[in-house]
């Protein structure tokens, strides 16, 4: 019984590790802060208009003209606005897009279970939702990277509209949550052989 009593309380210490109030309090932030860029990082792809030049507007999905600078005359068909390279570009600056907002979701909902269920693997699952934030962050930049150099021509600092500095500001909180991330749960977690970045190393 005694054997068993003192194995027991090893497995019950490994399921609910101790943690002090300013970890808690960091993790807590990062998955709010994570939360808040998979909020605006999805807004601004669904919406998609990213750049007003003239009376042109360029997004995602659709390109705009204004006649009497009244209407706007949308059509999805890209080459129609007779930027080289432009339709077959943008198909993968909106897939990069979208997988980065997917990917983000996914490493959220890691963040949080781990939070949820603190168990033995706790740690594990932190740091895999660390790691798909930065490759969600990777995927972001890549969109946004991409859909200036199809419209380098046309692109000036005014041009550019609320919702692409909305996922700009989503792709740089997606950079600092998962360095954040990474880092708090290497230097928490001391009593396993650790990655520099927070992911387990083979013994």
């Amino acid at each position: 019984m005694t054997a068993l009593g003192v194995q027991a309380q090893r497995l019950l210490g490994q399921r609910r590790p101790h943690r002090s109030f300013f970890e808690c309090f960091t993790r807590a932030l990062i998955i709010l802060c994570t939360s808040l860029a998979v909020v605006l990082s999805s807004i601004s792809v669904c919406d998609g208009e990213w750049l007003l030049a003239d009376d042109r507007l360029f997004g995602l999905w659709r390109f705009c003209t204004a006649s009497n600078q009244t209407e706007l005359h949308c059509l999805r068909d890209l080459s129609q606005a007779q930027v080289p390279w432009l339709a077959s570009g943008m198909v993968v600056a909106r897939v990069v897009a979208t997988l980065a907002v997917v990917v983000a979701i996914f490493g959220l909902e890691f963040l949080i279970v781990s939070q949820v269920c603190e168990d033995s693997l706790a740690w594990r699952k932190w740091a895999l939702g660390s790691t798909l934030l930065l490759i969600s962050f990777i995927l972001s930049f890549g969109g946004l990277l991409s859909f200036l150099v199809l419209l380098r021509s046309q692109v000036t600092l005014l041009g550019l509209t609320l919702m692409f500095w909305s996922d700009f500001t989503a792709s740089f909180l997606l950079f600092l949550n998962a360095i954040s991330g990474l880092h708090i749960n290497s230097i928490t977690h001391i009593n396993n052989k650790m990655h520099p970045w927070g992911l387990p190393t083979k013994v």
